[in-house]
């Protein structure tokens, strides 16, 4: 019964460890390890990652066995190695962008001009459509060497740039999930105190309506931990 999926999940981390981890959402999926298991469990096929490009394609063909097929253009081009840049002349601080790092690559505080980590910077656009007042720019990583075209795809990237962003951004989804959590603790906490007397919260004075205003609460409560598990 279980043969399956644990197979699945197993060339699903090997299709991960193929992919670029730039966690752009190209692919239409929300990150690298969505896509690796949609790919796994023959849901889409290999042509979806434009960070990738063409080698990145024939990586996941000799694991997958899928033949090789141009990168599809619905989910982009193959280009080169892009990183973001702000122009502090118009950041106002609203920190949308760094919400929206997947490898938190951009530092700064509210109302503080906001800056870009370039080596922890993916490329993957994900920064610009959420900046209000378009501060956000992505300049073009050339080649070392002068006069030669910029490469592309995997040329343009290496293992140890997908490590890094793979590490950053299991860390960036962990700080995110710890800071919901809190959140959620807080406003549980302040609900129990609330719940507690709730005759000081509350304008009603009626016991009866303050005893059914209290049981609703309590249900409400509990949805709320029952969709958390």
């Amino acid at each position: 019964m279980t043969t399956k999926p644990l197979l699945i999940d197993a060339l699903a981390a090997r299709i991960l460890d193929a992919l670029p981890q730039t966690q752009c959402t190209r692919c239409g999926y929300p990150d690298c390890a969505a896509y690796a298991q949609a790919i796994a469990a023959e849901q889409v096929p290999i042509n979806q990652c434009p960070p990738g490009g063409a080698q990145g394609i024939a990586r996941l063909s000799a694991i997958t066995g899928q033949a090789i097929a141009p990168l599809n253009p619905e989910f982009g081009s193959e280009g080169p190695r892009t990183v973001a840049f702000i122009d502090e002349d118009w950041c106002i601080g609203c920190t949308l962008c760094i919400a929206a790092c997947p490898t938190d690559a951009i530092y700064g505080t509210n109302k503080r001009m906001h800056g870009v980590i370039e080596p922890y910077c993916t490329g993957c656009e994900l920064c610009i459509p959420v900046c209000p007042v378009d501060c956000i720019l992505l300049e073009r990583v050339h080649s070392a060497e002068p006069g030669l075209a910029s490469p592309t795809g995997w040329d343009a990237w290496s293992d140890g740039l997908a490590y890094t962003a793979r590490m950053r951004y299991a860390a960036a989804q962990s700080r995110r999930a710890q800071s919901t959590q809190a959140k959620r603790a807080a406003k549980a906490e302040e609900a129990a105190e609330k719940r507690s007397d709730l005759a000081k919260h509350s304008r009603i004075s009626d016991p009866e309506e303050l005893d059914r205003k209290k049981a609703l609460i309590e249900a409400a409560m509990a949805r709320a931990r029952r969709r958390q598990t």
